[in-house]
């Protein structure tokens, strides 16, 4: 036979689209040409192969020899595609059984002895083979990653040669099954060490900080340093609820393609916290490049965004984060292709309340004058502060209230109870957290009385709120009756609400 078909997984986004590598032997001079839109690394691989298939005791045909990396349209990249394209030779001469390789995909970068070497990105191949119900062979370093989807099959390889003894049927080969890693979705592995009942003090705080994770909300904390502001961000995976197995894959997926093989079993369930520093340009927070890369905000999917030290951010930085706030995606263009990364984050900064932080201390320490807290505090702009749901104040603690013994204090796990059970809630309800509510959702599912409506018309006309901001307060709101238990919203939840929001003149 000289023409054999084996199918493989490009990378596109954390897309994982089919390609599949057709071989043909043909006389002539020998010779070995890839067509189908390869980049540098994959042209690359003819040498690579060459040597892989004549290490492990193979003969490399001595014909020409042409492989067609299909969709020809789609820009293949990395060594991904060398077992594949090796396999295809080796088939195609005769030298494995073709049959072998149907309902099959494989994956790995050969070195030249023949051995297998992992590859970047592979968790959203594997996952894309188990919806098309095939086996799916990988280096071995790969192994416990692509294991981890449900239902995934998966056979690990250390050798080009393994894999052909496997596939022959050799009962002597060493490779066999990788056995599924997937965790149960209602499964909350590995609580994080940082615990709310560490944080003293701070009622108030961690109030917002419970109904920024009961609704999703966006949050920002200002203050003087010292006073907790990072310590409160960093508890907040704690208090959020656990992971489904569906998000806990995109997630890792995410991690696959930037980070490579990190998905270990006993974190990859756990919800992610990134905690850029303030020097981060505008790519790194959202992504980009020649090839686009996930940025920041798409490795905090489905988990926590902090920013600290927010105005000293380059505000060009901070605008790029608009869209995705609202749309939980963003889209990276380049002239060769177009990448969507998911970012659905949650939001939260903290700040000074001026230049040296001490503004409104009882100390007296701030000498700085209005026209530089004004120049601060004007480095963030109306329309992205508009889109921050709770805004509040951290105050400094008195040394006497952290040395004095008080009883137990909550801890996250006892929060995190109140917080799923808003989230269940909200689920039954209207299928989707608060923060997602549109406002077609908010008049079916935030309705005010008479009363309430009147005194929320009158707050918003004082603060000068925009049309965004009211509907923000109105989630808010639900979100506070949901951890009440509260089937309406009453007074005192709206009136909560509304405390979270700045005055007009304030920042």
């Amino acid at each position: 036979m000289s023409l054999a078909v084996v199918h493989t997984r490009a990378r596109l986004g954390i897309d994982a689209p089919e390609v599949t590598v057709e071989t043909h032997l043909s006389p002539g001079l020998p010779g070995l040409s890839i067509v189908g839109l390869p980049e540098a690394a994959v042209r690359e691989s003819k040498d690579r192969v060459r040597s892989a298939i004549i290490n492990s005791n193979f003969d490399f045909p001595t014909r020409r020899i042409t492989i067609n990396l299909a969709p020809a349209d789609l820009p293949k990249e990395g060594g991904r595609f060398d077992l594949a394209i090796a396999l295809g030779i080796l088939a195609a001469s005769g030298q494995i059984p073709p049959e072998t390789l149907h309902n099959k995909e494989f994956l790995g970068e050969l070195a030249l002895s023949g051995e297998l070497r992992p590859v970047l990105g592979l968790l959203p191949a594997s996952i894309a083979s188990t919806h098309k119900n095939r086996t799916i062979f990988v280096p071995y370093e790969n192994g416990d990653e692509a294991a981890l989807p449900n239902k995934a099959s998966v056979i690990a390889a250390t050798s080009l040669l393994d894999v052909c003894g496997y596939l022959m049927g050799n009962k002597a080969s060493t490779l066999h099954p990788q056995p599924s890693r997937a965790l149960p979705a209602s499964l909350n592995v590995s609580r994080p060490s940082a615990d709310m009942a560490d944080v003293k003090a701070q009622h108030q705080a961690k109030r917002a900080l419970e109904i920024a994770a009961a609704g999703g909300h966006s949050l920002l904390m200002s203050g003087p340093p010292g006073t907790g502001k990072t310590m409160l961000a960093s508890r907040l995976p704690g208090i959020l609820p656990p992971l489904t197995e569906d998000e806990a894959l995109e997630v890792a997926a995410i991690a696959s393609i930037t980070l490579g093989n990190t998905c270990a079993e006993h974190n990859w369930c756990s919800r992610p916290f990134r905690n850029p520093h303030h020097t981060a340009s505008a790519v790194a927070l959202v992504g980009g490049g020649s090839n686009p890369r996930p940025g920041e905000i798409s490795l905090a999917h489905r988990g926590v965004l902090f920013l600290d030290e927010l105005p000293e951010f380059d505000r060009r930085v901070l605008e790029v984060l608009r869209e995705p706030l609202e749309s939980g995606e963003i889209m990276i263009s380049r002239a060769a292709q177009q990448v969507k990364y998911p970012a659905s984050f949650q939001l939260i900064a903290a700040m000074n309340p001026c230049p040296c932080g001490y503004h409104g201390d009882p100390s007296g320490r701030c000498h700085c004058n209005p026209e530089h807290i004004k120049r601060y505090r004007n480095k963030l702009s109306g329309p992205l502060m508009d889109r921050i749901d709770l805004h509040i104040t951290v105050p400094v603690v008195p040394h006497a209230e952290l040395r004095r013994t008080h009883q137990p204090a909550e801890t996250s796990q006892t929060v995190q109870q109140r917080v799923c059970f808003a989230r269940n809630k909200q689920s039954q309800r209207q299928g989707k957290a608060n923060f997602l509510l549109n406002s077609q959702d908010i008049e079916k599912y935030c309705p005010l009385s008479e009363q309430n409506q009147l005194l929320l018309e009158q707050a918003a006309e004082k603060l000068a709120l925009s049309a965004r901001a009211f509907h923000r307060i109105l989630r808010v709101a639900r979100t506070i009756a949901d951890l009440e238990d509260s089937a309406d919203i009453q007074q005192s939840q709206l009136m909560e609400a509304l405390s979270y929001r700045p005055r007009f003149t304030s920042l």
